[in-house]
C-alpha cells in the first residue's frame, strides 16, 4: 500500500492511499479519515460509497463528513467507484464504465476482467483496512449517495450482522425498473434479469430487509427523481414494515450541497447505532 497524502483535519488525519487490487486487477485509490481517538485504539468505521462520475475524492472534499466523524470518534472510508486505467474498458457515456461501477461484479465482456466492485468493497478493501489501520471490524456502518446509496443499501442488506446501520442520500432505489440500472445491469450482468435482483434495494427490502435502522434523505427538487424512483423503495419499506425513516427534504437537489446539509444528522444516526 502506498501513502499518497496525509493531512491533519479536525484533530485526526485525512489520508489518501493506493494499493494493487486482486479483485479489479488495477491499482485502486481510497480516502480514509481517522479521528484523533484512533491514536488510542481501534475506532468504528463508516463506509461512504460515492455516485456516478465520482472518484474517492468527491465526497472526501465536499461532503463535510470529517467534522462530524471526528466528534463521534468514527473513521470514514471513501472508496473509488470503479477500476480505472488505460487497459480498463470504458464508455463515452458518463453512466457506464469508469466512474460507474454500480457496485456489482461484471460477468459480461468487456467489463468482466476489471469491474468487480462488489468483491472489492465487500471483501478485498475490508481486509486491507482492518489489516493496516486501527479500526474496529465489529463496529461498522455504511452510507452512500446516488449510485453509492444504491450500493450502501444493497450491500447492507446482503451481509446481515456486518453493519449496525445504513443510510443514503438520494439513492437509486429501484434500478431494475430504471434507466439508471437496466442499462448498466444489461451491460455488466447480461440480459437475465434474475441476475439483477440481488442489486435492487426495493426488491431486497421485500425479500429480506435490513437487520438494523435505515435513514434515507431525498430532495424534492432532485433533477433525477424519475431515475431514482424513491417512491418504490418508500412503498416497500412501508409494506414490509422495515424499520427506518425515508425523508423527503423540500427544495433540495442532487448535489453535494444537499449531502453536506444533512451529513451531521447521518453521522449522528450512525453513531447512535454503533454506540447504542
Amino acid at each position: 500500500m502506498k501513502t499518497i497524502s496525509e493531512s491533519r483535519a479536525f484533530g485526526g488525519v485525512q489520508g489518501v492511499y493506493s494499493h494493487n487490487s486482486a479483485a479489479t486487477g488495477t491499482e485502486m485509490t481510497f480516502g480514509l479519515f481517522l479521528p484523533e481517538a484512533s491514536e488510542e485504539g481501534a475506532v468504528p468505521l463508516v463506509w461512504y460509497l460515492s455516485g456516478l462520475t465520482c472518484t474517492h475524492e468527491n465526497a472526501m472534499v465536499k461532503a463535510g463528513a470529517q467534522r462530524w466523524a471526528a466528534e463521534a470518534g468514527i473513521a470514514v472510508v471513501f472508496p473509488d467507484t470503479s477500476p480505472r486505467g488505460p487497459g480498463v474498458a470504458n464508455d463515452d457515456a458518463f453512466d457506464l464504465g469508469q466512474g460507474a461501477g454500480f457496485y456489482v461484479n461484471a460477468t459480461q465482456k468487456p467489463w468482466a476482467p476489471h469491474f468487480r466492485m462488489w468483491d472489492y468493497v465487500t471483501e478485498e478493501l475490508p481486509r486491507v483496512l482492518f489489516g493496516a489501520f486501527p479500526l474496529a471490524e465489529e463496529a461498522q456502518a455504511i452510507m452512500g449517495h446516488s449510485m453509492g446509496g444504491h450500493g450502501a443499501l444493497t450491500i447492507g442488506m446482503s451481509f446481515p450482522g456486518r453493519f449496525k446501520s445504513v443510510s443514503a442520500f438520494a439513492p437509486i432505489c429501484n434500478p431494475t425498473a430504471s434507466d439508471w440500472g437496466r442499462k448498466q445491469f444489461t451491460a455488466y450482468l447480461g440480459p437475465d434479469e434474475a441476475a439483477w435482483a440481488p442489486h435492487d434495494a426495493t426488491l431486497l427490502v421485500k425479500k429480506r430487509g435490513f437487520d438494523g435502522p435505515i435513514l434515507i434523505d431525498q430532495g424534492t427538487q432532485d433533477q433525477f427523481l424519475e431515475l431514482l424512483k424513491p417512491e418504490a423503495l418508500a412503498e416497500a419499506m412501508a409494506t414490509t414494515r422495515q424499520g427506518g425513516a425515508f425523508r423527503m427534504q423540500k427544495g433540495y437537489d442532487h448535489s453535494y450541497f444537499f449531502v453536506s446539509s444533512f451529513m451531521e444528522e447521518h453521522m449522528a444516526f450512525h453513531a447512535k447505532a454503533i454506540y447504542g
